[in-house]
C-alpha cells in the first residue's frame, strides 16, 4: 500500500511565501538612510532596518549612511526613487536641533504627502516612551510609486515605528500598484 503524502503547505511555508512575495508576486524592495554622524552603533542600526524589513517581506537593495546635511540627505532619496525602490526609510535627523536637516531634504523629494502615517508614527513612539519619536518632525510620503518614511534614531523609535508603519505602507504600495498605469 502507497502511503499518502499531504501536498497542503504549512503554515511555516505559508508564511515564508507570503514574506517573500506581495500580491502581485514580486519582492518589494527597500532602501535605508541612516542619517547622521553620531549614531552609537551604526551597524547595529542597520542590522536592525534589514531584520525588520526582511522580516516583514523586502528585500533590502541598500543601506547607506549620510551625514547631516540636506544635499546629501535629498542624494540619498533620489538615487532610491529612481533605482526603484518601493519603500525607502532614513533613520535619524527628525529631531528640533539644528542639524535635523531629514524633514527638510525629504519635503523637496515628496509628491504626496501621507500626514496619517506621521502622526501614527509620533502617536505610538510616545505610547512606546520613544520621546524622540514624540518630538520627531519626520514626514511620510510618496515620490513616483516609492514611500519614503522618516524615523527617529532611537532604537526605541525604529522597532516601534517600523511596527507601525509597515502595514500602512503595505496598502499605500497596494494603493499605488492598482492606480499606477
Amino acid at each position: 500500500m502507497s502511503e499518502t503524502v499531504s501536498t497542503e503547505p504549512s503554515d511555516v511555508n505559508l508564511a515564508e511565501m507570503e514574506r517573500l512575495i506581495n500580491d502581485d508576486g514580486q519582492v518589494r524592495n527597500a532602501f535605508v538612510v541612516l542619517v547622521g554622524d553620531h549614531f552609537e552603533n551604526p551597524d547595529g542600526a542597520a542590522s536592525l532596518m534589514v531584520e525588520l524589513l526582511e522580516e516583514d517581506g523586502y528585500s533590502v537593495d541598500a543601506v547607506v549612511s549620510t551625514g547631516a546635511v540636506k544635499r546629501e540627505i535629498r542624494k540619498a532619496l533620489d538615487t532610491a526613487v529612481v533605482g526603484g525602490a518601493d519603500l525607502v526609510v532614513t533613520v535619524g535627523g527628525v529631531g528640533v536641533g539644528p542639524r535635523a536637516k531629514t524633514p527638510d531634504a525629504t519635503r523637496k523629494v515628496l509628491d504626496v504627502r501621507l500626514q496619517g502615517i506621521e502622526q501614527a508614527i509620533r502617536n505610538s513612539g510616545m505610547g512606546a516612551g520613544a520621546l524622540d519619536a514624540g518630538l520627531s518632525r519626520g514626514l511620510a510620503g510618496v515620490s513616483g510609486q516609492t514611500v519614503i518614511i522618516n524615523l527617529a534614531e532611537s532604537r526605541a523609535a525604529v522597532r516601534d515605528g517600523m511596527a507601525t508603519i509597515l502595514p500602512l505602507v503595505s496598502h499605500a504600495l497596494d494603493d499605488l500598484c492598482r492606480w499606477s498605469v
